[in-house]
């Protein structure tokens, strides 16, 4: 969920016009905007994939040079740009991780996305958006300490993904 917008670097690399990288999918009003109908639906059992989502934005973007956080009110960046390869960064990078690995085990989220749902499918989005950068040749900037994180989830989800595939191929067709 929280490199869910890095899809713009897709939007980006496609050339959508006004979707540039760290542009509007890194406005914490885009975000509110979608997640409305998602919390009118699911009230208190969204705030944890909200605030999943917005800490890509607040922790991540903003520290490493900034995104369109009030778009469309501005277009101005806001962030205070430390540096992707310095050691405030990747300690920061790593206390998230391991932040997000007790978060996943306490609520037991491991165990969920490795039981069969085709909803985990969605989660193609995020495991492209990180592969992305690497599959369109942009020149990576990331120290090799921090690629551990980013390979835990692509393996974590591609798995998630697969069991999701593998149980609508093993399925039954309800209308033989």
């Amino acid at each position: 969920m929280t490199i869910i917008p890095d899809a713009d670097i897709l939007a980006e690399a496609l050339q959508i016009p006004f979707l540039s990288h760290r542009g509007p999918i890194h406005s914490l009003i885009t975000a509110l905007v979608l997640f409305i109908p998602v919390f009118a639906i699911y009230r208190k059992k969204t705030v944890p994939y909200f605030l999943a989502l917005i800490s890509h934005l607040l922790i991540g973007d903003y520290l490493t040079g900034g995104s369109q956080l009030l778009w469309p009110i501005t277009t101005q960046l806001y962030g205070i740009g430390l540096r992707i390869t310095g050691q405030t960064n990747t300690v920061l990078e790593w206390t998230a991780f391991i932040a997000s690995i007790a978060v996943m085990i306490k609520f037991k989220d491991v165990n969920r996305l490795l039981q069969h749902s085709l909803s985990n499918i969605i989660l193609a989005i995020p495991t492209f958006t990180v592969l992305l950068p690497a599959l369109l040749a942009f020149p990576l900037l990331v120290p090799p300490w921090l690629i551990p994180p980013h390979l835990f989830y692509v393996i974590l989800f591609s798995a998630s993904i697969a069991i999701a595939l593998t149980e609508r191929q093993t399925r039954p067709n309800a209308r033989s």
